[in-house]
């Protein structure tokens, strides 16, 4: 097989209160090829946010080595580190965290004002990017005059406006209805289906059953990791 785009080698992850350190992480260690669709699941305590916010360059490991699609980014300095965040990963999360001032299609050519791309090119890529979403009759709408769903389709829509290598999907449907949420992940495998690799957190079982692979975490340490076996759809 080629090169894993994610590799965790030993992953170990302390926090200190005050002299006391709390052992979180406890020797890490997986692989995430290009275009798996993966879940990782954990009761609270497990880890799992701990080990999300390393996969996406939020916090670095206390031990061990993580290559990012290519680099070594464990020992990488901050800045580095948030330039290697914004090329390689797109995030989405529970609180779907939109700008309230701003309408959909400026939330979601937001990072592209980072990447120094014209206003003109920026709306456009952002509005083709509703339309893989389904929303580009909400682009002038403001978050407050979105639904639920609307607004995690625009969060999804500003994650992949970098084309980043990686989603990085954070409870995205903690805050869903069960119809809504089945459309979400509906659009998350939309995404995978077109090369993406996509990582998602999640506690809820039915919602890790649309990833592929399914990663279980318990006290620091990865319990089991399992690839669904695609069952034959009746004809």
């Amino acid at each position: 097989m080629n090169t894993p785009i994610i590799h965790l080698e030993s992953i170990v992850k302390s926090y200190f209160l005050g002299k006391q350190a709390l052992l979180v992480l406890k020797g890490i260690t997986i692989d995430i090829y290009k275009n798996e669709y993966v879940a990782l699941m954990g009761p609270s305590g497990s880890g799992k946010s701990t080990l999300m916010n390393i996969l996406g360059c939020l916090d670095s490991p206390t031990g061990g080595n993580y290559v990012l699609n290519g680099q070594d980014v464990s020992k990488m300095p901050d800045n580095d580190l948030a330039d290697v965040r914004n090329k390689e990963i797109g995030f989405v999360f529970q609180q779907f965290n939109l700008m309230p001032r701003l309408t959909a299609v400026e939330n979601v050519a937001l990072p592209l004002v980072y990447a120094g791309i014209s206003r003109k090119q920026r709306i456009e890529i952002a509005m083709s990017m509703l339309e893989n979403v389904g929303l580009t009759d909400r682009s002038h709408h403001k978050p407050n005059e979105l639904s639920g769903g609307q607004c995690q389709r625009v969060a999804i829509a500003r994650a992949l406006v970098n084309n980043p290598a990686i989603i990085l999907a954070d409870e995205p449907t903690g805050n869903l209805d069960s119809k809504t949420s089945n459309e979400i992940m509906d659009i998350f495998g939309a995404i995978q289906s077109g090369g993406n690799t996509v990582v998602l957190v999640t506690h809820e079982v039915d919602i890790a059953n649309y990833a592929h692979r399914i990663i279980r975490l318990r006290d620091g340490l990865i319990e089991s990791d399992r690839t669904k076996v695609e069952t034959l759809q009746p004809a």
